[in-house]
């Protein structure tokens, strides 16, 4: 019996778990002093009303032996498939039936879809990047190259020379031609979302270099600008060279309940029916009182209160953002995202301002070095809070930063 060696060149998960021993240590020696997270990327909000009815009657229907359901289809449900096809017509997406797969998430997907994927691919990421895409390549025995986001690219990178919108000069990405491409918009952790003529680019870059796009849209509900695209299938040629992951986490708070769902052409080859066959032999499915919830989302009545719930999000971004504005900090995210990337003043590293906060206003966020080495001097914040928290930190904020 040999192991797989490939997992001893994993970084270690050092990010959340310090950050988690630092408070620790400060609430310690501090115990009457209120901490406030702006840290965390969970959602706060409850699952709206229309979601639990739909629970509930799901659970009332497996108690019954006419509705009760055994094994359901590895690939979802119609009924849900549905309602994710007709969710992508609204956008003038057309969908078949058979390109669209429910998942437990879309971080389950996003690495389990490298088993369709030959070990001597070439990967590339964005820098600063959600360290999954790394880590389950890494698992894999991958050469994973990255794309620099910076600054001067508004954290947007791209493949050929273009204006970026956060500087005067132009700006380029040099790397060798990748197989797998990962591209997250609204991006986790910058907050930073490509608009059609930058993801036409990466469209136009993946078919001549016959790569596939692995799409993140987990966070697609926080776009308001209808001129921003939400799915990159919004762009002419997409489908023959992209695979869209999505998860109902922050659209509709399921990040304990777990539902989402992945799209993979027909237009693609074989990945298709590939796909199909790797759920159906190593995926049993969501479950079906799961799927009823998720449906639920989809719904007049569903769509209406999830959006109060963003809404919710958004007003909290906005006030960060607001302040960080008065106090001349550089930042990137928070009207088309949860998340807001600033840089931290005064030159300090990650660390140093994280330190700082938690020392003298006891406020939380996540260092950015902990993205990738683009990361170091940024810090991430998140509008998961609540109204009365997220107005209290920026008070306390301003106060130390004006």
């Amino acid at each position: 019996m040999n192991l797989n060696k490939n997992y001893e060149n994993l970084e270690q998960s050092y990010l959340f778990s310090t950050v988690a021993r630092k408070v620790n240590e400060f609430i310690g020696k501090n115990p009457d002093k209120k901490i406030i997270r702006l840290g965390i990327g969970d959602v706060t909000l409850p699952l709206c009303k229309a979601v639990t009815q739909a629970l509930h009657k799901a659970v009332d229907e497996m108690g019954v032996q006419a509705t009760f359901r055994g094994y359901g289809p590895e690939q979802g449900y119609d009924f849900l498939r549905t309602a994710v096809q007709k969710y992508y017509a609204k956008r003038s997406i057309e969908l078949n039936l058979d390109e669209i797969f429910i998942s437990d998430g879309a971080k389950s997907d996003l690495g389990n879809i490298l088993d369709l994927f030959d070990k001597d691919n070439t990967v590339l990421v964005p820098d600063p990047v959600y360290p999954v895409y790394v880590d389950t390549n890494i698992m894999n025995g991958r050469k994973v190259i990255f794309a620099d986001a910076n600054g001067d690219n508004c954290f947007l990178p791209m493949p050929t020379k273009t204006q970026p919108a956060c500087s005067a000069e132009t700006s380029s990405n040099t790397f060798p031609p990748a197989d797998i491409i990962y591209i997250c918009s609204p991006n986790n952790p910058t907050g930073a979302v490509y608009n059609k003529e930058q993801l036409r680019e990466w469209v136009k870059y993946a078919k001549e270099n016959n790569a596939v796009i692995l799409f993140d849209s987990a966070y697609e509900c926080f776009i308001s600008d209808p001129e921003l695209p939400r799915s990159i299938y919004e762009i002419e040629g997409a489908k023959e060279c992209a695979i869209e992951f999505c998860s109902l986490s922050k659209t509709a708070g399921f990040t304990g309940t777990r539902c989402g769902y992945t799209i993979v052409p027909e237009a693609l080859s074989k990945l298709n029916k590939m796909w199909l066959r790797r759920q159906t032999t190593k995926f049993n499915g969501v479950p079906y009182i799961i799927q009823r919830g998720a449906e639920a989302v989809f719904s007049e009545e569903g769509q209406r209160e999830i959006k109060e719930n963003i809404n919710y999000y958004k007003e909290n971004a906005k006030i960060i953002s607001d302040t960080l504005k008065r106090c001349n900090i550089w930042h990137v995210g928070g009207k088309h995202s949860p998340y807001i990337w600033l840089r931290c003043p005064n030159n300090m590293t990650s660390w140093e301002f994280f330190d700082y906060l938690l020392e003298n206003i006891q406020v939380v966020g996540t260092p950015g070095s902990g993205f990738g080495k683009n990361g170091e001097g940024y810090f991430r914040l998140t509008s998961f809070g609540s109204k009365e928290n997220t107005i209290e930190a920026m008070e306390r904020l301003e106060k130390i930063l004006k």
